[in-house]
Order: structure tokens, then sequence, then C-alpha cells
């Protein structure tokens, strides 16, 4: 189900780039970026990423830059507000989650507890 990105969640032009990017490198335009959400690391919940083709029905569809990112209902409301960004430096490069929602996060930034 496609709904309004602004209200739930976002991702950058740079975040929207990589995905594209990634998705031409895997030749398969059926597959979109899904972030969920599992319990585990250091703070109680991580992120996870992953390319799937599937879309169920309860989905969100989040668009930019004709690149889509599903998230599911319960992961969303973990990550209601927050934005995905891409970040390429010295240190390597990386999806990047900013949640409101976190209320501590680990060192990595791949984990938090709310």
């Amino acid at each position: 189900m496609e709904k309004n990105p602004i209200k739930y969640i976002e991702f950058t032009n740079s975040a929207a780039k990589k995905i594209k990017s990634i998705i031409k490198e895997k030749k398969n335009k059926n597959v979109k970026l899904r972030i969920y959400i599992i319990g585990g690391g250091c703070s109680g919940f991580q992120y996870q990423f992953i390319f799937d083709e599937k879309i169920n029905e309860d989905d969100i569809l989040v668009k930019k830059l004709n690149i889509c990112l599903v998230i599911d209902p319960i992961s969303l409301q973990y990550l209601h507000g927050g934005t995905i960004d891409y970040l390429e430096n010295l240190e390597g490069s990386k999806f990047i989650v900013s949640n409101p929602n976190a209320k501590n996060t680990c060192g990595c930034g791949l984990s938090f507890s709310i």
C-alpha cells in the first residue's frame, strides 16, 4: 500500500541514487530496498536492509527519484518520522538511519533502543 512518505519515513537523494546504482548492478528492475527492524544488537533492536522483489499487501512504499523503499507496518512503528541517508567518506560507505524514536544508539549506529 502506498502512503504519503513525508508522514512516515523518508530517504535522501544520496540514498536514492545509491539504491538506484545497486539495483542497476543487480540487473533486476523488480527489486526494491526493504528496511526492517529485528531484535538484537547491543541496544536491543537492529536495522536490517535487504533487496527484495516481494511486496506484501500491508507494506508501505516510499518513492523518490523513481526508486522505491519498502517497509512493513511493524518496523514502521520504530522508524516513524525517520530518515535513511547514504554516506561515503574516508571511513567507508554505509546507509545511515536517523531515527527520532531511538532513545539510545550503539557506537556503530546499527542498533538502538526505544
